[in-house]
């Protein structure tokens, strides 16, 4: 252990709070992602990381040092959050709410319908922390939105394991500790966790990679979404989209998959004589836009935001979600219409 890092250990045993943020501070950001990877939502995870630094200063008299401080974090922040998992009641679908529109029959109900957007301004130092070594995924892979709506599906504990072992990279035996459990137990619900996940994700496997963040492809991309959907333009919208894509609504848990029914559901609202301004951000690593709906009063209100997954040129998926996150993208509730 560092001298400094043992200085501010001795000092903040004593009560000293300037230096118990001092030493958890830097971590703060990558145990926020942590957390939301294994919940699914944005204001969960911050819950999970308040509770996570509530204990850790409560029990830092028991830090012993036989890890390291950011070890003894993580281990304190999965089993929180692996305890929120089984006692939370999930958040409840939402019936459908979209005044005057009547949306096609959903190819499926979805299963996760508490899932919610990361904003990418919060992952600019959360996920530039060296990896263990046997990380097996990026870590902007590991926040996508398939990624995350994926692992909801798994147990806790499988949940909990692949996230320290295969994104994070800690060793089995590490895992074991976090968890209070043995590397044998640890080994096998990583291989079933392996399992269930690879068939989630398998059809991704097989795309295009996205454009590059920021590059002309990934510019010429949303420029015609923008275009098509502000402009309510249904052929526009529809050559940008792949055979197979993909649209969900959280927490509503219609989902519609391919071309054709995914543009009747887009026919709907645009025939509704609803009209947008997007406003550009970014979530999840991916392209997204707060949603605004144009009014006679000349403003215009926010309604949701989308997020679009790119493959090639396509977009092969749309998730929508609700308002309630635009303060969370800096985004506001109302802006005057162009």
């Amino acid at each position: 252990m560092r001298v400094a890092t043992a200085d501010l250990i001795i000092r903040a045993r004593a009560g000293d709070g300037d230096a118990f943020r001092a030493l958890t501070e830097p971590h703060r950001r990558e145990l926020q992602v942590h957390c939301y990877r294994i919940l699914g939502s944005f204001q969960d995870a911050e819950d999970a990381v308040q509770d996570t630094l509530l204990t850790a200063w409560q029990g830092l008299g028991g830090f012993e040092g036989r890890a390291s401080l950011r070890t003894w974090l993580y281990r304190i922040a999965t089993n929180r959050c692996l305890n929120a998992r089984r006692a939370a009641s999930r958040r409840s679908a939402k019936e459908w709410n979209v005044p005057n529109v009547e949306p096609p029959e959903p190819t499926r109900l979805g299963e996760v319908v508490w899932l919610e957007p990361y904003p990418d301004t919060l992952l600019e130092w959360a996920i530039d922390e060296p990896l263990g070594p046997e990380a097996r995924y990026e870590q902007t892979e590991s926040i996508s939105l398939a990624f995350v709506t994926a692992l909801q599906v798994l147990p806790p504990r499988q949940l909990a394991v692949l996230m320290l072992r295969d994104v994070l990279g800690f060793h089995a035996n590490e895992v074991a500790d976090m968890l209070d459990s043995t590397v044998e137990s640890v080994t096998s619900a990583l291989k079933r966790a392996r399992a269930t996940l690879q068939r989630r994700l398998s059809p991704a496997d097989e795309r295009e990679p996205p454009p590059a963040f920021d590059s002309p492809s990934e510019d010429s991309i949303v420029a015609k979404f923008v275009r098509a959907w502000e402009s309510a333009d249904l052929d526009a919208l529809v050559v940008l989209l792949t055979d197979d894509v993909f649209m969900s609504m959280p927490p509503m848990p219609f989902e519609y998959e391919g071309r054709d029914v995914v543009a009747r559901f887009c026919a709907s609202i645009f025939s509704s004589g609803r009209r947008f301004d997007l406003v550009r951000t970014r979530a999840n690593g991916q392209p997204a836009f707060g949603a605004y709906l144009r009014a006679a009063d000349g403003i215009a209100h926010g309604v949701g935001l989308y997020v679009l997954t790119l493959t090639g040129d396509r977009i092969c998926a749309m998730t929508r979600f609700e308002n309630t996150v635009l303060p969370s993208f800096g985004l506001p509730r109302s802006l005057p219409s162009r």
